[in-house]
Order: structure tokens, then C-alpha cells, then sequence
């Protein structure tokens, strides 16, 4: 048999995943899409099937709540009552397979891109990670792209069904804002501003895409370091703090201009609200160096045989951002979080 590629990897698991619920358990989210094209991007394609085979086999997902009625886009009173509601999580997924089917998918996420964007913080940014997924293998489909298409608005609408605000006085679907006094860029190897993480330095405010970028890569490098410091009851939960701005990152090179700084600044805020809610002592500046760490091929690996979606997804992060912006609090991260989980899973 010959090796799969990465679109036979990915097409043939959104193929498989097609009608499997969003969650299991107490509100546990469905990664299986997320992490076989982390998977594939990885070049792990052969090891999909497997993947999904088992965690279809060990996983008991909800099923889908039935559809209700058609939330209209048009009017903003429909489709602002219904964020945030899960029993609606089938009407935002057919009003997206509808708006993709009508208009090219950079254009129904730019649309709805700053609409979703001040809900990042619902079950743990998943709604926006799924997305960022789908926008990366959408982008490498081509014209044969209906799977990709699907699994888009299936990421489009869970995060608009799970939308929670961290941000008072926004209301849902109100646009962030990104303005005000502090909410520059911060310099380059800054983190996100928070003292809490050595930050606070700030630089000339921009809207670029190479600014947005990054910043992003800064902040997923910060609360890296973080992840690798600071003691966890879980080894999950913090995960978060960096796959979330790391799935903003991949989303922003397709975003108009005028959206990129909003992106960062949400993805800083809702990162440093993670750190409140998830820390168990206070965080001290990290350190830039780590020793004893193997190399990110031998991380991304461990992750691989661990078969956990968050040591998958974190170590494919590390991998990526290693490649963008050069940093040994990557690979520590990932690192950590492969021993936390190895030992969790046992």
C-alpha cells in the first residue's frame, strides 16, 4: 500500500468523523479532527486511520443536538441570541455549511472572525483551535475542498454554540474592540504584557500581518515557558494558554488587516485569564534556558506513541513555532506535557 498523503490522511478522517458529536462526557471535547491533521501536517499521514480507530474505539461521543431552526445572518438579534447555546450548535453549523456553500471561505471568516473572536475563552478556546485546523488544511485543499468545507463550519459552529465572553461590558457577538492605552504590539521576544510573565514592555503599534505574527509567536513562547515552570494539579487545562494564540497564529495570515491586532490581543487576554484560572502558586518570569529536553522530532514522537490529542497537538505547536521564531521554551513545553500525561495515562 502506498504511503497516504496528507490529503488522503485528512479528507479520509473528516470522511470518517462526519456526524460524530462534538463532546463526551462532562462537557470533554471531540479532538479527533484537530489531531489527525496535526497528525498529517506532521507527516504522520499512515498513522491516522489507526488513530481515529482507536479513538472512536475508547471514546462515547454525545450525539449531535437536533437542528431547530434556521438562524438568520442577516439579522443580528437572531444570530446574537443564539451564541453561546449548545441545544443551537446544529443551526450554526448548517448556517455556515450554507455560507461556504455561497461564498469563498476566506470571506465567511473574515465575516464572522470578529464576531466569534471575543467568545475565544469558551471550553477552553476549542471552538477557535478546531477552526484554525480546518482553515489550514482548507487552505492546502485546493479546489476539491468539500470535507474541508464541512469541517469548517463544523469549527465555525461549535465556537459560536460554546461562545463564552471573558471580556465585561462586550456584548456576544459585539466586534472586540483592540483599542485603548497598553494595547500595543509588545517589542519582538516580549511576551504578552503581563508582569506576571516578564512583559510589560511595550512597542510601536502596527497592523500588519508580520506584527500580528509576531507577537503571536511571543506569546505562545511566553506562556511555553510558563506551561514548562509552573506546577499543575492536571497536565491539561494550561495546555490552553498555548494552543489557543497558536491556533490564532495560524488563522492570521488570512484574516484582513484591520483584524490581526484584535486577534493578538484577545488571544494575550484570554491566555492570561487561563494562567488566573488554572495556576496553582504565582508565576515568576521563567527562564529562557532548559536543559535536558530531547529534540522536537523525538518529542513530536513520544507524543505520537502516548496517543494523547493534547500531547499531539501541543508538540505539532512546538514544532511549527519552532520553525517561525526559534525558542527552547517549545520544546520544553511539549516535553513536559508528554511526561505529565504519560504519567496521568498509566
Amino acid at each position: 500500500m502506498s504511503p497516504l498523503t496528507y490529503t488522503d490522511a485528512v479528507g479520509g478522517a473528516l470522511e470518517r468523523l462526519r456526524g460524530v458529536g462534538f463532546e463526551h462526557g462532562p462537557r470533554f471535547v471531540n479532538h479527533a479532527p484537530m489531531a489527525a491533521e496535526a497528525l498529517a501536517y506532521m507527516g504522520y499521514a499512515d498513522d491516522v486511520p489507526r488513530w481515529i480507530d482507536r479513538n472512536l474505539r475508547t471514546h462515547t461521543y454525545h450525539e449531535v443536538p437536533d437542528a431547530r431552526w434556521a438562524i438568520d445572518p442577516a439579522d443580528p438579534d437572531d444570530w446574537r441570541s443564539a451564541l453561546g447555546d449548545f441545544s443551537r450548535v446544529a443551526d450554526w453549523t448548517a448556517l455556515f455549511e450554507r455560507e461556504l456553500a455561497l461564498a469563498p471561505w476566506p470571506e465567511v471568516l473574515a465575516r464572522w472572525w470578529p464576531r466569534l473572536l471575543p467568545g475565544m475563552s469558551g471550553v477552553l478556546t476549542h471552538g477557535v483551535i478546531r477552526t484554525a485546523h480546518a482553515v489550514r488544511a482548507i487552505s492546502r485543499a485546493g479546489e476539491e475542498n468539500l470535507p474541508y468545507c464541512w469541517e469548517l463550519a463544523q469549527g465555525l459552529g461549535y465556537w459560536a454554540a460554546r461562545y463564552a465572553s471573558h471580556t465585561h461590558g462586550i456584548r456576544p457577538g459585539d466586534e472586540y474592540p483592540g483599542t485603548g492605552e497598553g494595547d500595543e504590539y509588545p517589542r519582538t521576544g516580549d511576551g504578552g504584557g503581563d508582569p506576571r510573565t516578564g512583559g510589560g514592555e511595550q512597542g510601536p503599534r502596527t497592523g500588519g500581518a508580520d506584527s500580528a505574527a509576531t507577537a503571536l509567536d511571543g506569546l505562545v513562547a511566553e506562556y511555553a515557558g510558563i506551561y514548562a515552570s509552573t506546577p499543575q494539579r492536571h497536565p491539561v487545562p494550561l495546555i490552553h494558554s498555548i494552543t489557543g494564540p497558536a491556533a490564532v497564529r495560524l488563522v492570521v495570515e488570512h484574516l484582513p488587516a484591520a483584524q490581526r491586532r484584535p486577534s493578538y490581543l484577545v488571544a494575550r487576554d484570554v491566555s492570561a485569564s487561563m494562567l488566573d484560572w488554572f495556576s496553582t502558586t504565582p508565576v515568576t518570569p521563567n527562564p529562557v534556558g532548559f536543559s535536558g529536553v530531547p529534540d522536537l522530532g523525538e518529542v513530536f514522537a513520544t507524543a505520537v506513541a502516548i496517543g494523547d490529542e493534547h500531547a499531539i497537538k501541543l508538540a505539532e505547536v512546538a514544532v511549527r513555532h519552532q520553525a517561525l521564531a526559534p525558542d527552547p521554551r517549545l520544546a520544553a513545553a511539549a516535553h513536559a506535557a508528554n511526561q505529565g500525561l504519560a504519567r496521568f495515562r498509566r
